[in-house]
């Protein structure tokens, strides 16, 4: 047995214990498994499986005497039948997968698929909660996280009351500081299901399907909203996680 008989079977699809079996046996000829295991220099325990590989692939045959199984190696013609076959197995794969490549494509892009876009103002603010909600249905839900600052409560107060003609009829849970409670937009909103916490809130925030929207209320108040499944599902774990101590 030489090294490179065994290293060209493998270039053709062999693993490193089948050629060294299929070598061995074809100068054994029809032999029983104990001197294939001395000649090829394969694991007793492995030997079996190695077998039925081969005669699967159709290059080892046996017979059976008196109750033994003598193996024999297969004309090596028959390797040329293998790699045949093999040829007809990949071609029927890679037209398998020329039908599916473009719905995996797409899959892709979705799953890849991450942006973000800033808007600064009220007007810009709108704008991106008007692109939050519009690929939403009723069925969804808006998480959120809300921290009251009495700086700017009043200004938010009135700019969340003046959208409520695009997300009244979504439904909305969300998680606030504890002085958001004294907020008359809180007491007033009806569509609104909160819960508030003395834990520290990550900012004010809304997660809905692989988007988040990120408002910093400040003398120009900006927001940036982000497409990112990963980022989204993060979010929207921690929610849930809080959403069980916040009362």
């Amino acid at each position: 047995m030489t090294n490179k008989e065994i290293y060209d079977l493998q270039n053709i699809g062999l693993t490193k214990g089948e050629a060294k079996v299929y070598v061995a046996l074809s100068g054994l000829g029809s032999s029983t498994v104990g001197p294939i295991v001395k000649k090829s220099g394969v694991a007793y325990s492995k030997v079996y499986d190695i077998l039925n590989r081969l005669i699967g692939k159709g290059i080892v045959s046996y017979i059976v005497k008196n109750k033994t199984k003598y193996f024999q190696a297969a004309s090596p013609s028959n390797l040329v039948e293998y790699l045949n076959e093999k040829e007809k197995e990949i071609s029927i794969q890679k037209e398998t997968l020329i039908k599916i490549i473009p719905n995996l494509e797409k899959l892709q892009e979705v799953k890849n698929q991450q942006e973000a876009e800033v808007f600064l103002g009220k007007r810009g603010l709108r704008t991106a909660y008007e692109k939050l909600y519009k690929t939403i249905s009723k069925n969804d839900e808006i998480l959120f996280f809300y921290i009251h600052d009495e700086k700017y409560g009043e200004e938010s107060n009135l700019f969340y009351n003046s959208i409520t003609d695009i997300s009244k009829n979504i439904k909305n849970r969300g998680i606030c500081n504890k002085d958001y409670k004294k907020s008359w937009f809180a007491k007033k909103s009806k569509h609104l299901t909160m819960k508030f916490s003395s834990i520290p809130i990550p900012g004010n925030i809304d997660i809905v399907e692989d988007k988040v929207l990120i408002v910093v209320w400040s003398e120009m108040v900006f927001s940036v909203l982000i497409q990112s499944q990963s980022l989204a599902d993060s979010l929207r774990n921690y929610f849930n996680e809080m959403w069980k101590v916040a009362k």
